[in-house]
């Protein structure tokens, strides 16, 4: 497969995801956006390992051979679409490889773990699986200054929080729960009470409490971004569009009533290219005020 052909394979596999993401990519320039199709792609694919692993396949084995395309792609030798094309973008953009080997380390945890006895312990899984993706798509968003790191860092923890909020009974389906057991026993919910999706006042408490906690790291990207200089919002701008969808959808968790055991809580796509448009056109009205 030709690297151009490679490309298009990455495109289409982050088009017919239908994530928000494909919508704020959007708004990249095209070298841009085609290295960001390269990394949904790796992550959406790598994902797929475990979370759609066909019946009789061993998902270690398969994730063991993504470790060994990985290194192939950083010796340019790779074989694979996703990594031919992957290969192009992190020789450009200088994106070091324990990066994506963190996050392969990330997936593999729902491999072996099912519970998460303290936040902590759950915070390690956000930052593989979601802050490494974070910092991996400031090298292809272009920022320049380390603050980013903490932006990245706090916004990928938000991100992963909400989906785990918003998946607590398609989770509980496959026979994971990552809220941590400490909050599941402060506040009088038991295991069984979500693995069979029950509502009570005590689950009511516990997701007032999870909700609250994941708006803080929100926060603190808001913070982090507030302190950068005009140039890397400007870079960030897809970054920012995902934080405007994400918390959105947290705010549909709350306005629910927690109802997450029903059908999945999103945004309709107008509204989320909406949303995209209108943090769009501030990041370039910032941009204005601070030209010279």
């Amino acid at each position: 497969m030709t690297p151009s052909e490679a490309q298009a394979y990455c495109a289409a596999v982050t088009k017919r995801s239908g994530s928000n993401f494909y919508y704020s990519f959007l708004f990249l320039p095209p070298a841009r956006r085609d290295a960001m199709y390269a990394v949904y792609a790796f992550c959406r694919e790598v994902d797929s390992v475990v979370d759609d692993a066909p019946p009789g396949s061993d998902p270690r084995e398969q994730l063991q051979r993504w470790r060994d395309e990985l290194n192939a792609a950083y010796l340019g030798i790779a074989t694979f679409p996703v990594t031919i094309s992957l290969a192009e973008h992190v020789r450009r953009l200088e994106i070091p490889q324990k990066l994506f080997e963190d996050l392969l380390a990330g997936v593999e945890m729902d491999l072996t773990t099912r519970r998460y006895a303290t936040f902590d312990d759950l915070r390690l899984y956000c930052y593989r699986v979601a802050s490494v993706v974070g910092l991996i798509c400031l090298k292809v968003f272009g920022t320049r200054t380390p603050l980013a790191s903490e932006y990245a860092i706090n916004l990928g923890i938000a991100f992963q929080l909400t989906n785990i909020l918003r998946d607590l009974g398609a989770d509980a389906e496959r026979g994971r729960i990552y809220l941590p057991q400490e909050d599941l026993t402060r506040f009088g919910y038991r295991d069984q009470d979500l693995l069979t999706r029950t509502y009570s006042p005590s689950f009511l408490e516990l997701m007032r409490f999870e909700c609250e906690r994941t708006r803080k790291f929100y926060e603190g990207a808001r913070r982090a971004a507030q302190l950068l200089p005009a140039t890397d919002r400007r870079a960030l701008t897809v970054a920012e569009i995902m934080r405007a969808v994400y918390a959105r959808i947290l705010g549909r968790i709350e306005s629910s009533g927690y109802r997450v055991f029903g059908p999945r809580i999103s945004l309709a796509p107008p509204y989320r290219l909406a949303i995209a448009a209108g943090v769009w056109l501030r990041s370039r009205l910032l941009l204005a005020r601070n030209a010279p």
